[in-house]
């Protein structure tokens, strides 16, 4: 399946990302709600039928390039790369579609295994190559350690670093990081 310029599946390490299937993402949902996935991400339950019929309406949604990572036939992580406008004077056209937010989620049974890496990885190669964006930035709470971590791997650079910016439904107002990497800055995986 091709979603604007990229085509799906693709490998990506020992991972093949491919366009999400019903079947694709109830196993997604089996670990999306665990108590270990829920505590770094916004949305902290879902509906399962919109959660589902999100991420298939995203297969053909130019903007949006959503993936799951499947590993011997089990659904180990999922990847997002949301194509936005980027800001500045309206003035021409070149900062339509500029810039690109990307996420990933990673099953916790199959956490520390460089996933997540390999997931973010694949999505920056589809940013700066296949859609040719000039800017990907992604986010999170300042607390959680592995995501950051792996922005750090790919180049990412830590730009911002809000104080209590972040509303956390168990902490509070905590902070939060903001990462980016422009295309010039990206060196792909060998």
């Amino acid at each position: 399946m091709t979603s604007d310029r990229v085509a799906w599946p693709r490998t990506a390490g020992s991972l093949e990302l491919r366009a999400p299937t019903s079947d694709d993402l109830d196993q997604v949902l089996v670990w999306r709600n665990d108590p270990d996935v829920v505590r770094w991400l916004l949305r902290t339950t879902v509906d399962p039928e919109k959660f589902r019929a999100a991420w298939l309406d995203s297969i053909d949604d130019p903007a949006q390039h959503t993936a799951v990572a499947v590993l011997d036939g089990v659904v180990v992580g999922t990847g997002s790369l949301d194509v936005r406008d980027g800001i500045g004077q309206f003035d021409g056209d070149v900062w339509r579609g500029a810039e690109g937010l990307l996420g990933y989620l990673i099953d916790p049974a199959h956490a520390g295994r460089g996933h997540a890496t390999t997931i973010a990885r694949a999505l920056l190669e589809i940013a700066f190559t296949d859609l040719g964006l000039r800017r990907v930035v992604a986010e999170c709470f300042a607390d959680n350690v592995a995501s950051w971590r792996v922005m750090e791997k790919l180049g990412m650079r830590r730009e911002q670093h809000g104080v209590r910016d972040s509303w956390h439904a168990e902490l509070g107002w905590v902070d939060g990081f903001t990462y980016a990497i422009l295309a010039e800055e990206y060196t792909p995986a060998p």
